[in-house]
């Protein structure tokens, strides 16, 4: 026993270093650095750096903990890799937002690395018990970042909604654990599959546990009709928050949806193929068309992340046809990729061009950027056709790989839809263009090193790794998920 739990202890080390020096930064904090808080941020991005190297050293191995209810494959290493990346960015973005927003504080960041915490559970979860707890860790630390800026109302009023529709979504995740213990006797992804083969599942109670997991996972990754809280949570939350709970929230969840639907569920994807079918549809239409009638970039940006959940369900729609079951993963994890880098750049502009007041957030706040701000202009110009999916931009490969999964799935009327989506998307991206470079004005722009390094840094890379997106894609397909 003792060498199984060293062996635990070994596999899932990344994890627990994060978790326990957040509680130690914590306390360092409380004692030592209420008076410095700029050093618990460079503790922080320390502590990211040194439990994603560890994921580096451990990235070829596979191995499982704690009795098989947790799996460390290249799928949850790419996973946590993504997610401490997104980490380190959330904290180059919050550095100088928080002081000049008078926010500064040290649990801002503990708060941080705790969802991170959570977020890596999900990814690396074999059982539904271990996907509830890393969402409620993912979760309750996001309602209350999200709430960080009291008293400020749109602050409170983010954190609320929120925390409401989190907490509602919860318990479809819980009832349908229920659901599924009860047709398969377990809660192991192992156990499930086996009594699935065997025959011994009641298929009835299966179906019903995992469209409730379904909604529960779909309320975090913003699929329509369960996106009520987005505008809103995105908009009132502080955009430093917005741009971590942008990425990391999308990204875990996606995780477990990939590990559950493709490895766990597979012999529901008759009957649920119309649903994933019908909730990529609406999803990318209505985040696309109610985008073009916003004039704030927060909502804008808010319906935008509504739209992309629905191109990167899409791909899920095929996810019981063995023949293409990898590139459904590979396509998946490499679109989150893309939209990982292009959301960052985007995110980094607004928060330059935010004022202390929260004004700077109406699109006519962008006229002149291009003239004033030439970099800032062509960090938010790539980050806008990324999204559109124009090349030469990791948006489009994304988008391709996307589509192309979905055609070799026979999907052809939904690729359609996405394609068609996406043209509508390009009147409210390519709008944030003409307004930079095409309307004078005198944008106010908050100079600071940590935002133009991750503005330009992630622009680059989303121009860059579209050169060599094949081999991306070789790579990530080289996470698919293996079998437990």
């Amino acid at each position: 026993m003792p060498a199984d739990i060293n062996a635990s202890i070994l596999a899932i080390l990344p994890v627990i270093v994060l978790a326990a020096w957040a509680s130690i930064l914590l306390l360092i904090d409380l004692f030592f650095l209420r008076k410095r808080p700029g050093v618990t941020s460079a503790l922080t991005a320390l502590g990211l750096l040194v439990s994603l190297g560890l994921v580096l050293v451990r990235y070829p191995q596979t191995s499982s903990a704690f009795g098989g209810m947790i799996t460390v494959d290249r799928f949850a290493n790419f996973q946590n890799l993504l997610l401490l990346s997104s980490g380190l960015v959330g904290v180059a973005l919050a550095h100088d937002y928080l002081k000049r927003l008078h926010l500064l504080r040290g649990e801002y960041y503990v708060l941080l690395m705790f969802s991170l915490t959570g977020m890596m559970l999900m990814g690396m979860a074999s059982d539904l018990i271990i996907v509830f707890l890393g969402l409620e860790l993912l979760s309750i630390p996001l309602y209350v970042l999200a709430g960080i800026a009291i008293p400020r109302p749109n602050s409170a009023e983010a954190a609320l909604k929120y925390f409401l529709l989190g907490a509602f979504s919860s318990g479809f995740v819980v009832y349908g654990i229920a659901l599924v213990y009860g047709a398969a006797a377990s809660t192991g992804f192992r156990e499930i599959i086996a009594a699935v083969n065997n025959g011994l599942a009641n298929p009835l109670w299966l179906l019903l546990g995992a469209a409730l997991i379904l909604i529960g996972l779909g309320f975090k990754v913003a699929l329509v009709p369960f996106h009520m809280w987005v505008p809103d949570a995105y908009h009132g939350a502080p955009t430093a928050v917005t741009a971590f709970m942008a990425v990391g929230a999308k990204a875990a969840g996606f995780a477990a949806l990939l590990r559950l639907f493709v490895l766990v569920f597979p012999s529901l994807a008759q009957d649920l193929m119309p649903v994933f079918w019908t909730l990529a549809a609406l999803t990318m239409t209505l985040g696309n068309v109610v985008a073009i009638a916003q004039s704030n970039i927060k909502r804008l940006l808010a319906y935008s992340s509504i739209a992309h959940a629905g191109y990167i369900i899409m791909a899920l729609v095929p996810f019981g046809q063995v023949g293409i079951a990898s590139e459904v993963v590979g396509s998946v994890l490499f679109y989150l990729v893309a939209y990982a880098f292009t959301s960052f750049a985007a995110w980094a502009v607004v928060i330059a061009l935010e004022q202390n007041d929260e004004t700077g957030l109406n699109l006519e706040d962008y006229a002149g950027l291009g003239r004033k701000y030439p970099a800032l202009a062509a960090a938010m110009a790539v980050a806008m056709l990324s999204f559109t999916g124009i090349p030469p931009t990791l948006g489009f490969f994304g988008k391709f790989y996307l589509f192309r999964t979905v055609i070799q799935g026979g999907f052809i009327g939904l690729a359609l839809i996405g394609v068609l989506t996406s043209l509508v998307s390009a009147y409210y991206y390519l709008r944030v263009v003409v307004i930079m470079y095409m309307r004078p004005g005198e944008p106010v722009v908050r100079q600071n090193v940590w935002l133009q390094i991750t503005a330009l840094g992630s622009a680059a890379v989303v121009v860059l790794l579209s050169v060599f997106a094949q081999p991306a894609l070789t790579w990530v397909a080289q996470a698919i998920l293996q079998l437990l």
